[in-house]
């Protein structure tokens, strides 16, 4: 078999990565010395790479974040009460496996909804099915999956997911449709699936939030005692960013 027939059923097994590292290979005369084990080494890894790297791509886009973080881009620089060996200590994901809730805490523009899906992107990068929601836009999702018929379905999808990441959590405060779904997702999840909440509201005032005692005390119970907690203090990132570029314009000579 010549190679180029070899590089067109390398294409027609959708062996993507094989046939573009085979490809790179033959037109790169230096690589030619390459014995057969190192071949075969060289085309299978080039082959876990790519099918890696489009698994992490299809989890990402399905997970629906709201922007594009990873943790390398993470700035431990900032005073906000961030401890770097504790979070990167997260990066494992070993908590997912564990089926944990980790609740992210702090006011405004702290980065809370940054770090929550900077591990929402680290969890899928490693495999985990990941769903992000800004919490009120949930609720409303899931009363509009209510009207239609399909809400046990959907629900069921979320409760499910490996990593389910609710973001501004206690914004808007629930109605009974609202909190009883919520209880549902705590319940169906606890010890099975991992959690993350971020937060502007202290711990101590859901109850106040969620807006029934009862079900206030269920999902704290089953939510806050195995938590993994990142209270975050300081100014917003957001106004941080902005004076670092004022002073980067200002530091640029008048032409």
């Amino acid at each position: 078999m010549n190679n180029t027939a070899t590089l067109e059923k390398l294409k027609s097994l959708k062996l993507a990565g094989m046939e573009r590292a085979f490809r790179a290979i033959l037109e790169a005369s230096q690589d030619r010395s390459l014995s057969a084990d190192e071949l075969v080494a060289h085309i299978t890894e080039a082959e876990w790479d790519d099918r890696h790297n489009r698994k992490t791509r299809r989890l990402t886009r399905a997970a629906g974040f709201r922007s594009r973080t990873a943790f390398p881009e993470i700035d431990f620089s900032i005073d906000r009460g961030l401890d770097r060996n504790a979070f990167m200590r997260l990066a494992d994901c070993g908590w997912i496996t564990a089926g944990k809730s980790i609740v992210i805490s702090g006011p405004t523009g702290v980065g809370k909804s940054y770090l929550s899906q900077a591990l929402g992107a680290q969890a899928c990068s490693l495999g985990y099915r990941t769903l992000y929601f800004n919490c009120s836009k949930l609720f409303q999702v899931l009363k509009e999956k209510r009207a239609a018929g399909s809400y046990q379905r959907y629900i069921g999808r979320v409760a499910r997911t490996p990593l389910l990441i609710l973001d501004d959590f206690g914004l808007v405060p629930l109605d009974v449709h609202d909190r009883l779904a919520l209880l549902e997702i705590i319940e169906d999840r606890h010890g099975r699936n991992a959690t993350i909440i971020s937060t502007q509201i202290p711990v101590a005032q859901w109850f106040d939030v969620i807006g029934d005692p009862t079900i206030g005390d269920a999902v704290c119970d089953h939510i806050v005692p195995q938590a993994i907690r990142l209270p975050l203090s300081g100014r917003s990132m957001r106004a941080i960013q902005g004076q670092r570029e004022q002073s980067m314009a200002c530091a640029i000579p008048a032409t």
